[in-house]
């Protein structure tokens, strides 16, 4: 992608759709049918794909590539992530909305302001977004990118602020373990009727 200084992903293909090179698409825009309107789209390797027609399909959109004129070259496509560059994107008017893109960079500062660490990535496991964090300058931690957590995101400023308990960097004093009563070698027992350990 050395075109693209700051690529922001649109797009997965998926599989081919009929034999005249129409492929699905799974869009990340809000509006899947907005993807024509970003201009040229990017793969990984630099390639560039216009779209000349875009239809919906179910949780998906059929797409005509300007490049793609039969079933084998779609076939070949299918996985290719799709990209463009940050400056495509309009601007969000209001503070509180960014793209994923703009943290990544960013410095991270604790509660008292000192600077602890950058953003890496933006990650989504499938249970809500992630800041990936480097920390020290090598150590790598996952926080959640939560209000809790991140209560400061300040793209002006180019940081975000983090409470270092919330984010889980620190153990809080009430979370100190209880070992008096706690024996490693005994199992734990469950009620006798309840058919678990006897």
């Amino acid at each position: 992608m050395s075109k693209l200084k700051k690529p922001v992903q649109m797009a997965v293909i998926g599989a081919p759709h009929g034999i005249k090179g129409e492929l699905r698409v799974k869009a990340f825009t809000a509006d899947p049918l907005a993807l024509g309107d970003y201009g040229p789209l990017f793969a990984r390797d630099g390639r560039s794909f216009e779209i000349v027609d875009i239809r919906p399909a179910n949780t998906v959109v059929v797409v005509r590539f300007k490049e793609v004129r039969d079933r084998n070259a779609a076939e070949a496509l299918t996985g290719t992530e799709l990209f463009v560059d940050r400056s495509a994107l309009p601007d969000e008017g209001d503070d509180s909305e960014y793209y994923h893109a703009d943290l990544v960079g960013l410095a991270v500062r604790d509660e008292t302001g000192a600077e602890i660490g950058k953003v890496a990535a933006v990650q989504n496991f499938g249970g809500g977004d992630i800041l990936e964090l480097t920390l020290g300058g090598r150590k790598q931690v996952l926080i959640p990118f939560t209000q809790a957590a991140v209560p400061v995101v300040d793209i002006e400023g180019r940081f975000v602020g983090v409470d270092t308990i919330a984010a889980g960097l620190v153990e809080s004093e009430d979370e100190e373990p209880d070992d008096e009563d706690f024996d490693p070698g005994k199992q734990p027992r469950g009620p006798g009727n309840a058919g678990g350990n006897r």
